[in-house]
């Protein structure tokens, strides 16, 4: 059957004592606010890009080609944000991400999960003082790319951490908390653009750019404060803080963890007995995972949703809307965002990883087709249109329908599912490829997608919803159901699923014959 069951090794499901504590709580509250630099980003960019005084005063020719189209001279709508430097002046940050996120999981490896968090913050603070105080493209660009090697070390670090702190069948929950803080992020960053938009003598942007260092400083203080991980401290050689922590994180007597710790340990011998965790992560039996870190965030970027959410206003004022009405307009999506990521943290534990992706992917695939045929009819070819009142309204509600089935599916779960089906010897490369090839992706769609707009029109829309089918279409075959069970008993998910159990044997070796399972799950029957 497609998806194939879940069971532990034994042939049961395996739970482990302790519950959700405060302690576990605050410390993935504060964890989850790395998620607030990276949205706050996101939300702010596409703004920003949108204001007047900040196109008149870094790229001209973009602020003469929207004047020429409002004007009725001629300039198609599709077109007139058409600049590969104003994309690059988005994009910039996603390149710095990627590279900066495969450096960051040997930091996470030897140094823990909380210093790869501070320094994110670190990073994304000072990148925030250039992009303030800028004067030209160039430190515009120097300030993105700082801000982007902060988000590099935040986004591998904190799903990581996340899910290694919650209890298996909350895990969901809380790693979907990292999720909240991006849409949380956006929100208030489009609130904020829709602020200070509206401040005299031009330098709102500045304010607007400015304000990343609100949520920079969160993290990085906050990050001074939390704990190890359980994981972390067995990885790097504290078997007994290692154990005290696990008692304090689950709320129970030694005794009641010792099962728990004794899986723990399995797995920290197995990671400390891999030097070369990015060369066995490419192993046969490591293929679920690494098809896993690689496909789900790449098929993430290609539902189109960062178009829409760092280019909101931009795409709103393309559509027709005035400058305050596109503002307006991003706000709403961005409130919608928010409350439908509260819907996944409050379902994903229950219904499971699998219905919120199918049936978000439905609703996905009907907002696309809708957005593209809507402005095909008016627009068409041309591009040379107004858009009346009502049908501006239909527009907004279709893409916040869009926005809703992403936001209690592919936009939290692709950062829950790559870090809860990693072992722990693999974990941090594995979060780093995850992290890489999401942000190599947002590179190329925020690079492409004004270039694309003007030449393909309202088509693109269209091919945004050809890849949410295949992308459906994969996890109905290929992804199994992860709700509810221990990654330290992760393998028998793919030993029970029909196609990935291939490449894991009967005796948990794999198919290559290359040696044992190193999972928490099985070293723990070896053991009984």
């Amino acid at each position: 059957m497609a998806g194939g069951g879940v069971v532990a090794p034994s042939g049961r499901r395996q739970d482990y004592p302790g519950g959700l504590t405060p302690f576990v709580l605050m410390a993935c509250l504060v964890a989850s606010s790395g998620g607030l630099i990276f949205g706050y980003d996101i939300g702010i960019s596409g703004g920003v890009t949108s204001m007047d005084p900040f196109l008149r005063g870094f790229f001209p020719s973009v602020y003469q080609k929207q004047l020429q189209a409002e004007a009725g001279g001629g300039g198609s709508q599709y077109c007139k944000f058409d600049s590969q430097l104003l994309t690059l002046f988005t994009s910039s940050l996603y390149v710095a991400a990627l590279a900066s996120s495969l450096m960051a999981a040997s930091v996470t490896r030897a140094f823990g999960r909380k210093w790869s968090m501070f320094a994110g913050g670190i990073t994304f603070l000072v990148g925030c003082v250039f992009n303030g105080a800028a004067v030209n493209v160039a430190m515009l660009i120097l300030g993105r790319v700082l801000l982007g090697v902060g988000v590099g070390f935040a986004n591998q670090s904190v799903p990581v951490y996340l899910s290694e702190m919650a209890p298996a069948r909350m895990r969901g929950m809380l790693n979907n908390g990292f999720q909240l803080m991006i849409t949380l992020g956006v929100f208030f960053a489009n609130l904020i653009n829709y602020g200070t938009d509206r401040i005299t003598g031009g330098w709102g942007w500045r304010l607007s750019l400015g304000l990343a260092a609100v949520p920079a400083a969160i993290i990085t203080v906050g990050s001074l404060f939390l704990p190890d991980t359980p994981n972390s401290l067995l990885e790097r050689g504290q078997p007994e803080e290692a154990r005290r922590m696990l008692r304090r994180v689950r709320g129970v007597d030694d005794a009641d963890v010792s099962a728990e710790y004794d899986d723990l340990v399995a797995a920290g011998e197995a990671s400390r007995a891999v030097s070369h965790p990015w060369r066995d992560i490419l192993r046969r039996k490591h293929r679920p995972q690494l098809v896993m870190a690689v496909a789900i965030p790449l098929f993430q970027q290609l539902t189109g949703i960062n178009v829409i959410m760092f280019y909101a206003p931009v795409l709103f004022k393309t559509l027709g809307f005035g400058g305050g009405a596109s503002l307006m307009s991003a706000v709403i999506t961005g409130l919608v965002n928010l409350v439908s990521t509260l819907v996944s943290v409050f379902t994903v534990d229950r219904v499971g990883r699998r219905a919120l992706l199918l049936e978000g992917g439905a609703q996905m695939l009907a907002g696309q087709l809708a957005v593209g045929a809507l402005i095909g009819a008016k627009f068409g070819w041309s591009g040379v249109a107004t858009i009346p009142t009502g049908y501006a309204v239909a527009v907004v509600v279709v893409m916040c329908a869009y926005v809703a089935g992403f936001a209690w599916s592919w936009g939290p779960l692709a950062w829950l599912v790559p870090s809860e089906v990693m072992p722990l010897e693999i974990r941090p490369a594995g979060q780093s490829i995850t992290v890489a090839v999401n942000m190599l992706m947002t590179f190329g769609v925020a690079q492409a997608f004004l270039p694309l707009l003007c030449r393909l029109k309202f088509v693109l829309f269209f091919a945004f919803a050809a890849f949410v089918v295949v992308m459906t279409l994969f996890v109905a075959f290929f992804l199994p159901e992860t709700k509810g069970v221990p990654i330290e008993d992760m393998a028998a998910v793919w030993k029970a699923h029909w196609y990935w159990k291939r490449f894991v044997d009967d005796d948990g070796e794999g198919a290559d014959g290359q040696g044992g399972d190193i999972e928490m799950g099985f070293a723990g029957d070896a053991k009984n």
